[in-house]
């Protein structure tokens, strides 16, 4: 039996001037002239013209060339040439044979005019042929490995909490039921009451990556109704201010991996220049974010209670202009605005300790010390008018002493929308779902 040539990727051909080399990907561009065929290959790493000389009826390199179609994938052996004229890396590849492993139809579905939700129809085409789609996923892959190191070195532990649940979470709205045997089920909009499980059963520090399910019939950029949150809870806290000092943290540590090791590509792809964040995050309350927003002519009627997605905006560029900075905590939310279980503000019992987290005027965070103590949970949770029965497995936890804890939420679609300059949550998913879209 012959054994296949290993192959080797495009970015390493510079290494192999002069030798027979093997490249596998897919077919780019074609360009069949009367004596000269021109092929560019293209595979994850880059593109490599291959080029080839007709030689006439019993020419099979020449037959094969003919037969391809743009996106077939195909494997192409043959010696790599030094040619200044080329403009790729000043390389090309003089083919010795060729393999059509999977001939692509004609013509595509998708090309550079196809609008968005066309390209979401045809999502695995639409990133194979955008190398920024492409790149889009490397650099969360690293932003993703930027928080898990922070949150291991902080001594976090990784979990996997259910995303099945037997009553709605939290005020029962925005969860999708399922039908499970012979009863409701409910897919889980937070692993927000598993987090404080962990933490009741004595996990100083919780970590989790993980799908969220929203049931929400909103058709914003923002918005879908499945996401990936990154979520983390800590333990025998003092204050919320230790929360938010670890997630400025751990969001400055993984976009300082961003930067190293793709800041070049995402401003040659996305023209957008990637800024590691110095720390300690801007902090304003919400009642100084209101002052700040009318003195801006937001709300000039002072009705809204909480920020709309323009008082948002408004304030982050504010805060960019007085401080220079990307990010900017927003605290102290109104207890109306608020689940019961977080916690009051000393003294000031029609405040939380809670926060969003802004990013260029977009929330990419919420997040709170929560309360811990069982019996003013009881109480909370009945000023709020809630059945606590569904709730009672949760508030169990609470009942045989539970340190005081608290921690966040990050939507990571969100954080790779503001990083990369993109103008809707659906190009930083792989696959979207909203409302309208289950498929593909």
């Amino acid at each position: 039996m012959i054994s296949e040539p290993e192959r080797t990727l495009v970015s390493d051909l510079p290494r192999h001037v002069g030798k027979t080399v093997s490249v596998w990907g897919w077919v780019n561009t074609l360009r069949l002239q009367r004596t000269m065929q021109f092929v560019l290959v293209r595979d994850h790493t880059g593109m490599v013209q291959v080029t080839h000389r007709r030689g006439g009826e019993d020419d099979e390199v020449e037959a094969r060339l003919e037969r391809l179609t743009s996106e077939s994938a195909v494997r192409v052996t043959g010696r790599v040439v030094e040619n200044a004229a080329v403009k790729l890396n000043g390389l090309e590849i003089v083919p010795e044979t060729v393999e059509i492993v999977s001939l692509a139809e004609t013509p595509l579905p998708v090309d550079e005019h196809s609008g968005l939700d066309h390209r979401l129809d045809w999502r695995f085409l639409d990133i194979r042929k955008r190398s920024p789609a492409r790149l889009l996923f490397a650099v969360q892959t690293t932003l993703e490995q930027g928080m898990r190191e922070y949150a291991y070195a902080e001594g976090c532990t990784e979990m996997h909490t259910p995303k099945l649940m037997g009553t709605a979470s939290e005020t029962g709205a925005e969860v999708f039921r399922v039908g499970y045997f012979d009863r409701n089920a409910y897919l889980a909009q937070s692993p927000q009451f598993f987090k404080q499980m962990a933490i009741a059963a004595g996990i100083d520090r919780v970590f989790e990556v993980g799908p969220v399910f929203r049931a929400e019939p909103s058709f914003t950029s923002r918005h879908s109704t499945e996401f990936t949150g990154i979520d983390a809870e800590i333990a025998w806290i003092s204050d919320v201010e230790e929360v938010m000092d670890f997630e400025e943290r751990m969001l400055t540590h993984a976009m300082s991996r961003v930067a190293d090791r793709h800041g070049e590509a995402i401003r040659q792809e996305f023209g957008v220049e990637v800024v590691v964040p110095r720390t300690p995050f801007p902090r304003v309350t919400m009642a100084e974010a209101r002052k700040i927003l009318r003195a801006r002519g937001w709300d000039p009627d002072g009705v809204k209670e909480d920020l709309d997605p323009e008082g948002e905006r408004t304030l982050a560029a504010h805060i960019e202009e007085t401080t220079g900075h990307e990010f900017v905590f927003v605290t102290h939310y109104p207890v109306g605005l608020r689940p019961f279980y977080h916690m009051r503000a000393p003294g000031r019992p029609d405040l939380t300790l809670s926060f969003d987290l802004l990013w260029k005027g977009l929330e990419v965070t919420t997040g709170a010390q929560r309360e811990h103590r069982h019996d003013v949970l009881l109480r909370q949770a009945a000023e709020k008018g809630m059945d606590t029965e569904p709730m009672r497995d949760y508030l169990d936890c609470f009942r045989y002493g539970c340190p005081p804890h608290g921690g966040f939420g990050v939507g990571l679609g969100r954080l790779l929308m503001v990083l990369l300059g993109l103008d809707s949550i659906r190009e930083a998913t792989f696959l979207f779902r909203g409302p309208n879209r289950l498929t593909p």
